[in-house]
């Protein structure tokens, strides 16, 4: 099986602008291309975690990924799929963001000369000249058609700044950027972004004729890496400040049922026939798949001896009792205690269970907390230092389980 045909088997590609030649050049390993990322935060999440995957796939098929960090699109903010402006980063937070990608796409694809390259937009972004811009860009892009593209018409009735309406031409501008300087052939994206993609393909036939050779590619990504990167309390990270390598082991063992093979297709790197047998699995069965997709994951994003630690933890926890070493915890210390104890409330707060103390008391009065498996109903419930000496474990839910300690 290519390369290609493993894509399509793992259910990765929604549609693409040439087939044939596309086949050729990944097949081959003659593709250079480049997925950009959108800084808006300092970690990625399993959004982006498909995309990262992707490439090490490309990647360990001889093709040339090229990590594009959108430092310079930044400063605009693409308006795909959101029903207002994005608020503004400083420079600051943009090239903070910048660095922590950096350093968590080096779990995934590797740097080097003549291997993966990583750059900024706004190397090149920030030093346009707007007069030149116009006459050089500006030109080549039709306003009608523009407005026909999903993305501006989504958000013409609620209002799109006219900032905003730059994005299309400044991604175009990437491509067109990343073509002539870098020699990239090729541009991937999640399925929201097919109109900003054309958009650069066009600008280099316009710009450089018909014989610069320049493929456009679209992945479903996507819609479905937001639909899975979040959870009701927000992202799931792969930093493991932000989302704990148990926590990011429990948020895929936890998936739907329904999804989960799909999850295992896309995402890990087992043989498609190992996959395949799994699709008659049914039932209990299904919870396996679910262990196996919850390791792999962490294996990938967090190394074997998290993986091992997240699994081993896991089950002590749903088997009853067993050893909480790596269960997630918060350690408490004498300041956080007031005339002797602390409140439930508090501790849900401090252990991250909950965003506020009143979203840890609806979850109190809804019977959704237990600690040491009594069902908590009092959200003005305290526990003193003697109590929590030996440890304590909240759970919050069925599944969220969390050590509480001195």
């Amino acid at each position: 099986m290519t390369i290609y045909d493993e894509l399509v088997a793992r259910g990765l590609i929604a549609q693409v602008t040439d087939e044939e030649e596309i086949k050729n050049l990944i097949n081959n390993g003659k593709a250079t291309f480049y997925i950009g990322f959108d800084p808006t935060a300092d970690s990625l999440h399993v959004g982006h975690f498909m995309a990262l995957c992707l490439m090490k796939r490309l990647q360990m098929a001889g093709n040339r990924p090229i990590a594009l960090i959108g430092g310079g699109t930044g400063y605009i903010g693409d308006p795909s799929g959101r029903t207002d402006m994005r608020s503004m980063m400083t420079p600051e937070q943009i090239q903070h963001n910048c660095d922590c990608f950096k350093k968590q796409m080096s779990r995934f694809i590797e740097f080097g000369e003549g291997k993966a390259q990583m750059v900024n937009n706004a190397d090149w972004l920030l030093d346009l000249n707007y007069i030149e811009l116009l006459r050089e860009v500006g030109v080549c892009f039709s306003v009608n058609n523009m407005l026909r593209a999903e993305c501006y018409k989504q958000r013409m009735e609620k209002g799109l700044s006219f900032l905003e309406f730059n994005y299309m031409i400044m991604q175009s501008y990437d491509f067109y950027h990343l073509f002539k300087e870098y020699g990239c052939n090729m541009q991937f994206g999640g399925d929201d972004q097919w109109s900003n993609m054309l958009g650069g393909s066009e600008l280099i036939r316009k710009k450089l004729g018909k014989d610069a050779y320049a493929m456009t590619i679209t992945l479903l990504l996507n819609s479905e890496g937001k639909k899975m990167g979040k959870t009701a309390s927000g992202a799931v990270w792969l930093d493991p400040e932000k989302t704990s390598p148990y926590d990011f082991y429990q948020y895929w063992r936890n998936v739907a049922d329904a999804d989960v093979l799909k999850c295992i297709r896309m995402l890990t790197f087992l043989p498609l026939e190992e996959i395949d047998r799994m699709d008659k699995w049914e039932g209990s069965q299904l919870n396996t798949a679910k262990e196996i997709l919850a390791y792999e994951l962490t294996k990938l994003v967090h190394g074997e001896e998290e993986a091992e630690k997240a699994q081993s933890a896991a089950r002590a926890i749903f088997a009853g009792g067993g050893d909480h070493e790596n269960m997630p915890s918060t350690v408490l210390s004498d300041t956080d205690f007031t005339d002797g104890k602390i409140g439930l409330l508090d501790i849900m707060v401090k252990a991250g269970l909950a965003a506020s103390k009143g979203e840890a008391r609806r979850l109190v009065i809804q019977g959704g907390v237990s600690v040491n498996d009594e069902k908590m109903t009092d959200p003005q419930q305290a526990f003193s230092s003697d109590e929590i000496k030996d440890g304590m474990i909240i759970k919050k839910g069925k599944k969220v389980f969390h050590k509480i300690t001195l």
